[in-house]
C-alpha cells in the first residue's frame, strides 16, 4: 500500500527551518562576545543547523503540498527545533540543563512559549547571559508561530504556505490580510517585532529616566522578547518581582496586548478602529482579564497579602493601588498564559488561588501568541449552549451561531466543540497520569498543585501553585514525568487535533 503522506517533502522542508534557525543564534553569540563569555555553545549550534538543514533540503521539497503534508510538517517542526534548541544548554554544560532531559524541557518549554522551568538556579553566577539571552530567545520566535515565520521569509512555497499556515494553528482560520499568505504572515511578524522593539524601548526608558533602575539593556531586550509571545521566562531568579511598579504596569498593558488577535491591529492601522471595537472575542477577552483581576484584586485587598514585599512596599491589605496592579498583573499573565509574576502568588489565599487556576483554562484570542482554551472558543461553546436550549423549546427553530454580524458554519462549531472537548479529556487523565507518578516516586504534591500543573503545562501558561509555583519549578519532577509534560506541551502548543490526526491510520494510507 502506498503512503498518502510525501515524507521526502516534509523532511526536505524542515532542512529550510534548521537553516533559518542559525540566523537569530547571532543575538546570543553576541551576547557572549560583548560579555566575554563562550562561544562554542552557539557556534556549534549554527554549524549543526546549517549543515542539517543543507542536507536535509538536498532532497528537493515539492512546493505544492497537500494537508497531509502540512500536519507532519509542523508535528514534526515543532519536535526537530527544540531538540536543536538543547544544543546551546548540554554544550554549555552548566547547570540543571546540563542534563538531556532538563535541557529538552525547558527547551520545549521556551518555544511552546509555556514558561515552566527546570532551571534550579536563575543567576549570572551558574548561567551566562548569553545562555540566558537564548532561553528568552527561543520564547520569541516560538511566539508567533515558527512556521508563519518561515512562510514569510520563504515565499516560494507559494499555495503551501497556506497549508502549513492552517496546520500550524487548525483549531481556527487565520484572518488572510493580504491577498497573499506569505505577504499576510510578513504582515503579523512585522506587528510582532515592532511591537517588541517599543517595549524594549520603554523599558530601557524608564531605566534611562530613573523609574526602573534594574532595567538595564539587558533585561530591557531579555524581557520584551518574552513578553510579546506571552512566554514569561526571566533572567531574574523571582521573575518580574524585583522591578518598579512602573515595569510591572507597562507588562500588564503589552500582555494584553499580545493577547489580542493580532490581525485586528492591522485593521486598527488602517483607520478600521471598528473591527477592534465591535469584535465580540476582543470585547469578550477584556471583560474576562478586567474580571478576573477585580476579583483577585479585591480579595488581596480584604485578604492577608505578604507582611511586606523584598522592594520594601506596604502591605496590600489596605492598599488599593499594590491589591489592583498585582490583581490585573497576573490576571493578564494567566489569562494570556504569559505566566510573569509580580509576586509568589502561592501566598495568596485558597480562594484567590482558585480565582487564577480558573483563568489558566480561559486563554487569550485566537490570532494571538497566548496558548489554553482561547477566548473565541469558549464564546462559541456558550453560544451553542444557548442555541440548544433555545431550539430544544423550539424543535422547529433554525438558529444559527453568530459571531458579530456574521454566521459560523457548522464545521467550525463542530471543531471548536471537538477541540474543547479534547482539551478537557487530555486534561483529566494527564492530571491522574501525573498524580500517579508522584505517587510512585514519594514526592509531596496536593491534588490543588497537580490540577494546576497539569493545566499549566497543557495550557503553555507555566507556573502554578506550590512546588509548582512561579518562583520555584518542574525540577524536582521525576524524568519520566518530564518526557511527559514535553509531550503536553508540544501537543498543547499545536492544539491537540493536528497531532492525533497523526495517529490515526487513514492519515497514511493512500
Amino acid at each position: 500500500m502506498a503512503l498518502r503522506v510525501d515524507v521526502r517533502t516534509t523532511v526536505a522542508l524542515l532542512g529550510s527551518v534548521l537553516k533559518l534557525l542559525a540566523v537569530p543564534l547571532v543575538l546570543p553569540l553576541g551576547t557572549a562576545v560583548v560579555y566575554g563569555e563562550p562561544v562554542l555553545p552557539f557556534v556549534a549550534t549554527m554549524a549543526v543547523a546549517l549543515l542539517a538543514g543543507v542536507a536535509l533540503e538536498r532532497l528537493e521539497p515539492d512546493p505544492e503540498i497537500d494537508i497531509a503534508e502540512g500536519f507532519l510538517f509542523v508535528g514534526l517542526a515543532w519536535l526537530v527545533v527544540p531538540l536543536l534548541g538543547t544544543l546551546p544548554y548540554l554544550l554549555a554544560g552548566n547547570g540543571t540543563v546540563a542534563h538531556p532531559t532538563n535541557a529538552l524541557f525547558e527547551s520545549m518549554s521556551g518555544f511552546t512559549t509555556t514558561g515552566a522551568t527546570v532551571l534550579g538556579d536563575i543567576s549570572f553566577a551558574t548561567h551566562s547571559r548569553a545562555i540566558l539571552m537564548w532561553r528568552q530567545l527561543t520564547q520569541w520566535l516560538g511566539g508567533m508561530g515558527i512556521v508563519v515565520l518561515m512562510v514569510a521569509i520563504l515565499p516560494e512555497l507559494g499555495a503551501g504556505g497556506a497549508q502549513l499556515v492552517e496546520s500550524e494553528a487548525p483549531g481556527l482560520e487565520i484572518e488572510k490580510l493580504t491577498p497573499r499568505i506569505a505577504e499576510t504572515a510578513r504582515v503579523l511578524w512585522l506587528i510582532y517585532a515592532g511591537f517588541t522593539v517599543l517595549l524594549a524601548a520603554v523599558f530601557y526608558g524608564l531605566h534611562a529616566a530613573g523609574i526602573a533602575p534594574g532595567m538595564d539593556l539587558y533585561n530591557a531586550v531579555a524581557h520584551a522578547l518574552t513578553t510579546m509571545p506571552t512566554g514569561g521566562f526571566s533572567p531574574e531568579a523571582r521573575s518580574i518581582e524585583p522591578f518598579a511598579p512602573a515595569v510591572q504596569w507597562v507588562i500588564t498593558l503589552f500582555m494584553i496586548l499580545a493577547g489580542t488577535n493580532f490581525a485586528l491591529f492591522w485593521h486598527a492601522s488602517r483607520g478600521r478602529t471598528e473591527r477592534l471595537t465591535d469584535n465580540p472575542e476582543f470585547r469578550a477577552y477584556l471583560v474576562a482579564i478586567t474580571s478576573v483581576g477585580a476579583v483577585a484584586a479585591a480579595l488581596l485587598f480584604l485578604g492577608p497579602g505578604l507582611a511586606e514585599t523584598p522592594g520594601g512596599i506596604p502591605t496590600i491589605p489596605g492598599n488599593p493601588e499594590h491589591a489592583l496592579r498585582q490583581g490585573l498583573f497576573q490576571a493578564a499573565a494567566i489569562v494570556t498564559t504569559t505566566g510573569y509574576a509580580s509576586m509568589d502568588f502561592n501566598t495568596w489565599s485558597e480562594p484567590a488561588k482558585y480565582v487564577l487556576l480558573f483563568a489558566m483554562f480561559l486563554g487569550g484570542s485566537a490570532g494571538s501568541a497566548a496558548g489554553s482554551v482561547k477566548i473565541i472558543r469558549w464564546y462559541v461553546v456558550l453560544m451553542s449552549i444557548h442555541r440548544e436550549l433555545f431550539t430544544t423549546g423550539r424543535p422547529s427553530a433554525v438558529r444559527p451561531v453568530r459571531f458579530g454580524n456574521g454566521v459560523l458554519d457548522e464545521e467550525t462549531v463542530r471543531g471548536v466543540l471537538v477541540f474543547t472537548l479534547l482539551f478537557l479529556v487530555f486534561f483529566f487523565v494527564a492530571t491522574g497520569l501525573l498524580f500517579f507518578d508522584v505517587v510512585r516516586t514519594g514526592m509531596e504534591l496536593s491534588l490543588l498543585e497537580a490540577t494546576s500543573a497539569t493545566v499549566a503545562i497543557l495550557g503553555n501558561v507555566g507556573p502554578g501553585f506550590g512546588v509548582v509555583g512561579p518562583m520555584n519549578g518542574y525540577l524536582p519532577f521525576s524524568d519520566a514525568a518530564k518526557l511527559f509534560m514535553v509531550f503536553l506541551m508540544w501537543i498543547g502548543r499545536l492544539e491537540i487535533v493536528s497531532v492525533l490526526v497523526l495517529l490515526t491510520p487513514s492519515f497514511w494510507r493512500s
